[in-house]
């Protein structure tokens, strides 16, 4: 920690008064910094993709950031030292979210999801925790799912020995399947990686999202995430759905597109997800 110390204090133009650590996820250390004007969060990693990932997470807080639906923390750079790759940006003094709280949190979420683009993917491809994740555009979204975000995390899967061969879905059944169940959308501006940890709710109520993977694809992916992990009280859906009302394929939806984050899980933590993603893979295909 003391190497980096000049090196951000310099980058700010402030003395760091104190760095803390603080929890910041599975994937890089984080610190809580003083100085005398303001507080900071910093991610450090020193992996040789942490950088591309440090510029993905910029890049998709500023996607976000550019809609004025919802709120995410100022970025004030990115940059690499001595092997280590930075991320630093505003701290957010957080609470405990009481009702109210998820209700404007569901709200400016369904906001966010109302912005629309003409293909589903992104620019640029970013990550989905350390995992490299592709946004290849189309026009399509049951194809943007299967050739984007199931398909590679299956051969990934399959490749690694942690699922068998015989429980590859076929290609047109599959695509047919998410064509049934998403109907003809538009695609939303999506958060990517919307778990419990991936948002805050300032000392003053506002919500702001973090770490997020951004794309353009069906605003369902973020609720099916939601609710895989738990985190959101009642009151963020209720108002989420005012604006966006539920389909009659609801649950079905949440089923398949949880699959790409047990997948995910699957790929980046071992067996425990196999048992959930063996059911569904089971039961759809």
């Amino acid at each position: 920690m003391v190497n980096w110390i000049p090196y951000i204090a310099d980058k700010i133009s402030e003395e760091i008064i104190s760095a803390r650590p603080v929890s910041g996820g599975d994937i890089s250390s984080a610190y809580h910094i003083d100085t005398a004007k303001r507080e900071y969060f910093l991610k450090t990693n020193h992996a040789s993709f942490a950088l591309k990932m440090f510029l993905a997470e910029q890049e998709g807080l500023q996607a976000i950031k550019e809609t004025k639906t919802i709120a995410v923390p100022h970025v004030h750079f990115v940059d690499s030292f001595e092997g280590q790759s930075f991320l630093l940006m505003d701290y957010v003094k957080s609470k405990r979210p009481d009702n109210s709280d998820y209700q404007r949190l569901g709200s400016q979420l369904a906001r966010l999801h109302q912005y629309s683009h003409a293909d589903f993917g992104f620019p640029t491809d970013n990550f989905i925790g350390s995992l490299p994740q592709q946004n290849n555009p189309h026009v399509n979204w049951p194809e943007f799912y299967w050739f984007e975000r199931i398909l590679p995390q299956l051969q990934m899967a399959l490749k690694d020995g942690l699922i068998q061969k015989n429980m590859m879905p076929e290609e047109r059944k599959a695509i047919s399947l998410f064509q049934e169940i998403s109907g003809d959308i538009n695609p939303s501006l999506l958060h990517g990686d919307l778990w419990g940890g991936n948002y805050l709710i300032a000392t003053d109520g506002t919500p702001y999202l973090i770490d997020p993977a951004v794309y353009w694809g069906h605003s369902m992916v973020d609720i099916a995430l939601s609710r895989l992990f738990g985190g959101f009280g009642p009151g963020f859906y209720e108002a989420y759905h005012e604006i966006i009302p539920q389909s009659p394929q609801y649950n079905i939806q949440i089923e398949l597109y949880q699959l790409y984050y047990l997948l995910v899980h699957l790929n980046l933590f071992g067996s425990s997800c196999y048992p959930s993603v063996a059911s569904i893979l089971k039961r759809y295909f």
